[in-house]
């Protein structure tokens, strides 16, 4: 039996910050995880040069049960302590878009600068651990296939559902279930859409083709690019579309946003030019074409009435789609839900049920929206747990 203050499963970002933290307390450390090697899913995130942060990190950009339960932890470690500890190992890094802070070089330094700081806390990594049974008497007794440790603090960080060829699993809401914590209704999220079959039909031909536009769903509104793909739609507006939309609903797209077509239908009111070729002039001729087709007969503007103008205007600024779903776990960035955040406590994520058990990362009811927003909770609430564990 191996003995250790703290026993932390899943050496993902979350995990190994906490690790980190606990460490630099003096408590003896042990993380295990399923993987081959430490932070997986960092190694690949931004397109393997990890988008860490975002300069505009705030409550406002997380999704959760309780909109509240992650301020006190956002507001304990926030870009203005990753930005640093990131200069401290001597890594390049930019500001992409919005906030948006990206690694120059690769991911593996962000990976190598979790190990270098998780050796010199003291903290230990076992690896290839396949976890059998966890169960408490006076402390938490975590059985793997050879061996078993026991700590005082058992930390879960185990992620969500996506990434299932990393070796995601719902070990940690099972755990969670197993300690009396409830846990919310789970769905992949940041996930490209599925089309029903007719709007597929119509719109597979545009695979390829990246709009600027803005998207909107139940009450959030994303400024970006769509792409369409062989089965829907993907890109990042949509990405963001998908982490606040309900099956069965519809989003809204605003093709033309900042420019009122309106306005220029009234302008070109007697050319004789097609609708079409006129909207190719502020899309690509393929979508041009393919949109008309599929919501009104191109006619030239001056023997369109004004009522067909208005509600071509009305469609371009405002065209609803409902999708089928989206792609599932097997694309998705991120799972939504999790862990009730009413079970844990926002200052420390420990469990009120079970004192000694935390909860952090993904495995929380607390989801970001894209752009760095979910390795800083990553970040946020490892550390906030790694000072009580």
């Amino acid at each position: 039996m191996i003995n250790k203050d703290v026993v932390i499963i899943g050496a993902g970002a979350a995990g190994l910050m906490c690790a980190i933290e606990c460490g630099k307390r003096g408590r003896s450390v042990l993380v295990l995880d399923h993987a081959d090697q430490p932070a997986s899913k960092v190694l690949i995130s931004g397109g393997g040069r990890s988008n860490f942060t975002n300069l505009h990190v705030s409550a406002d950009h997380y999704l959760s049960g309780n909109p509240h339960f992650c301020k006190s932890a956002l507001a304990r470690f926030t870009p203005r302590d990753v930005l640093p500890l990131v200069s401290k190992h001597h890594i390049a890094y930019y500001e992409k878009e919005a906030g948006q802070m990206f690694c120059v070089k690769s991911s593996r330094d962000l990976v190598e600068l979790l190990e270098r700081e998780r050796i010199s806390s003291g903290a230990e990594v076992l690896t290839k651990r396949k976890i059998t049974d966890i169960s408490k008497t006076d402390k938490y007794i975590v059985t793997m296939t050879d061996e078993s440790v026991q700590a005082d603090s058992l930390v879960v960080a185990t992620g969500g559902l996506s990434y299932e060829n990393l070796g995601a699993s719902g070990l940690g809401h099972e755990i969670a279930k197993n300690f009396g914590l409830a846990v919310t209704d789970l769905r992949p999220a940041l996930v490209p859409f599925v089309f029903y079959t007719g709007d597929r039909k119509i719109f597979k031909p545009l695979s390829g083709i990246s709009l600027d536009v803005s998207v909107s769903s139940c009450g959030k509104a994303f400024r970006g690019n769509i792409l369409f793909t062989h089965r829907g739609l993907s890109g990042p507006a949509a990405l963001q579309a998908s982490l606040y939309w309900e099956k069965g609903n519809a989003f809204e797209i605003n093709l033309l946003p900042g420019k009122d077509i309106q306005e220029v239908f009234t302008q070109r009111r007697r050319s004789k030019m097609e609708i079409q070729n006129l909207l190719a002039e502020f899309f690509p001729k393929r979508f041009a074409l393919t949109w008309c087709d599929a919501h009104f007969p191109s006619k030239p503007v001056n023997e369109t009435s004004d009522k067909e103008l208005r509600q071509i205007a009305q469609e371009l600024h405002g065209w609803r789609i409902i999708p089928q779903g989206t792609e599932g776990y097997e694309t998705a960035e991120v799972t939504a839900g999790g862990v009730d955040t009413d079970e844990l406590s926002s200052k420390t994520l420990e469990a009120k049920k079970a004192p000694g058990l935390f909860f952090i990362g993904e495995v929380v009811d607390v989801t970001g929206e894209l752009g760095g927003y979910n390795l800083h909770w990553a970040w946020a609430s490892g550390f906030a747990a790694g000072q009580f564990a």
